[in-house]
């Protein structure tokens, strides 16, 4: 069962591996995406590519075989997230942008080092 809404819009983010959708409801846009069944360096690339998309009125959801906790460390200036374990062993990452976010995320250190 895929966690990706059936109504959901395909769309291209940029340097992205694995597709893309995206939704609309109350004004606010959530993006999509799972590296579920890929390998690194995927889901930190993939990641990477759609954290670009997000303002204050969106969300961006991960959908991955395991936590990406080299990720966090990358991010967190300027995202918040929250992990979800799922019934079948995968994880669901939700991130927002931070209202008051610095721009300090490289976006091209999409390298996984571990």
């Amino acid at each position: 069962m895929s966690l990706i809404p059936q109504d959901a819009q395909k769309i291209t983010a940029m340097g992205a591996t694995v597709d893309f959708f995206k939704t609309i409801e109350d004004g606010l846009s959530t993006y999509y995406f799972d590296t579920s069944k890929c390998g690194p360096p995927a889901p930190m690339v993939n990641a990477m590519s759609g954290l670009q998309l997000l303002d204050e009125d969106s969300k961006l959801v991960m959908i991955n075989h395991k936590k990406p906790g080299g990720l966090f460390p990358k991010i967190e200036a300027d995202f918040n997230y929250e992990v979800e374990d799922l019934a079948d062993g995968n994880v669901k990452v939700v991130f927002t942008k931070k209202s008051d976010a610095v721009g300090n995320t490289n976006y091209n250190d999409n390298k996984c080092s571990g």
